[in-house]
């Protein structure tokens, strides 16, 4: 099933592509807002001589929504830039430029001067961490080229891991920084890299690569707080959620931690004994009924001889019941169901995935063979995405209006409606068991009569809720 901002970004892009001006008048007038061509200068991107950069930056940025390549519209008589194609190319070669760092100060200037002042200071916002395939299996000899394992097809691909910080305040979501990750151990390597100063940028760009994700991931938040950056938690999903990775990044990156842990042989101190997730689960007592989640235990996370305390949440698995899921926070200050409402944003970063590979051709577009390139083209990709971002949000929060709408409109809402009638029909279904004694079927069978007597727009909602689910 689509996401809303998926079905957003899916309707967009046919719109803009009828008129080619309106395009490009529309990324001009984004580029201005937000000083793309400061950023750019502050990036290395300087002009030496001919084009500026300004002009090629704009080209590359526009060319998706034209729905031809380069070499097609040279082919065809398209083309109308003022330079040739190997203007192009060494542009986005050039090994100087920062891509990574001017993504993440176009990010920091939208959220900042954009998006902070739409929302409340006391609205959770947070960090989301993923990576997702670069896919290059027809490619045999780019640079850095890698096996990496594809949890979707499950098999191993060539390409890279894009490793993506992501911002969310609930309602909007913007790419903040990426690595394009090679592999970290020589057998899995396909292609070699080219061989520079490591205290050159190319040279870190390509160490950086051949890190373990987990390190780069602190990396790239560490340097997202430094650009102004900031938010309340981290979000990531079990494979970065090593007790070793939240215990750094809540002591030196002050930043608490909402994830799903692996059911492995990990131990957590429980009640004075080293517990792993299935021992701990296996000696409580669950909750009854339909409750949204099972379990809540208070641990310790240890490693190298720190400690710091987490709040462990048990959840059920809606596609296979018999099964539970867990996730752990490191603020237990917070509620079970404020665990859960908030690590669900999470799944912005895969509908951002998604709008990518599929309708801003983030594999497609570019088949070079260079790292550089590469990164520059990941870098232009994501600075798509943010202007449709910011359109999305401007077409969809009143406070963007005016001055007098910012001060007579609410904020957008944090929690949806079809989340709140869920919220009180587990409530209701768990009243009735309590009550009433019924078994699990019985409890199945009210439950769809009920629904069944609820207004139209009530089920439809509650459909969208179970299928996202």
């Amino acid at each position: 099933q689509l996401h809303s901002k998926e079905i957003y970004a899916m309707s967009s892009i046919p719109q803009i592509t009828d008129n080619g001006n309106n395009v490009s008048d529309f990324a001009t007038k984004f580029m201005k807002r937000f000083h793309i061509g400061r950023l750019l200068f502050k990036c290395n991107a300087g002009k030496e001589k001919g084009i500026p950069v300004m002009e090629l930056f704009r080209y590359l940025f526009c060319m998706m929504f034209s729905d031809r390549s380069i070499y097609m519209q040279i082919k065809t008589g398209t083309f109308e830039g003022a330079f040739s194609k190997n203007t192009i190319y060494r542009f986005l070669n050039d090994v100087r430029i920062n891509w990574q760092r001017f993504t993440m100060l176009l990010s920091a200037e939208i959220i900042c001067r954009f998006m902070k002042p739409l929302t409340d200071e006391k609205r959770k916002d947070v960090f989301i961490v993923d990576d997702s395939l670069f896919d290059r299996s027809r490619s045999k000899k780019a640079e850095m080229l890698a096996r990496v394992f594809d949890h979707c097809s499950m098999k191993y691909r060539s390409g890279f891991r894009m490793l993506t910080l992501g911002w969310s305040d609930g309602n909007s979501f913007l790419p903040v920084s990426c690595s394009l990750l090679s592999a970290a151990e020589d057998k899995n390597l396909l292609c070699g890299g080219k061989r520079y100063d490591g205290r050159s940028l190319a040279g870190r760009r390509r160490l950086q690569s051949r890190r373990k994700a987990t390190d780069v991931m602190v990396e790239l938040i560490h340097s997202a707080q430094h650009a102004g950056i900031t938010a309340k938690f981290v979000l990531f999903d079990s494979w970065f959620s090593a007790p070793e990775t939240i215990l750094e990044l809540k002591k030196q990156e002050h930043l608490d931690t909402i994830a799903m842990m692996k059911k492995s042989r990990t131990k957590y101190r429980y009640q004075g004994e080293k517990l792993n997730v299935k021992e701990i689960y296996s000696r409580n007592k669950k909750r009854r009924g339909r409750s949204r989640y099972l379990l809540s235990v208070l641990v310790e996370i240890e490693k190298d001889g720190e400690s710091i305390p987490a709040k462990l949440v048990f959840v059920r698995n809606k596609s296979k019941r018999k099964d539970w899921l867990v996730l752990v926070s490191t603020d237990i200050s917070i509620s079970e169901e404020e665990i859960i409402r908030i690590y669900g944003k999470r799944w912005d970063i895969e509908v951002f995935f998604k709008a990518c590979k599929s309708y801003l051709k983030l594999v497609k577009e570019y088949r070079g063979i260079s790292y550089d390139a590469m990164c520059a083209h990941v870098a232009i990709v994501f600075a798509r995405y943010m202007m449709l971002s910011v359109a999305q949000r401007e077409n969809e929060d009143d406070k963007t209006i005016c001055e007098l709408c910012f001060c007579l409109m609410d904020e957008m809402e944090d929690i949806t409606f079809s989340r709140s009638i869920c919220i009180i029909i587990d409530a209701l279904m768990d009243t009735v068991m309590e009550y009433f004694h019924i078994t699990e079927a019985q409890l199945e069978e009210f439950t769809a009569s009920f629904v069944q007597r609820l207004p139209k727009y009530m089920q439809d909602a509650l459909e969208r809720r179970e299928t996202a689910a």
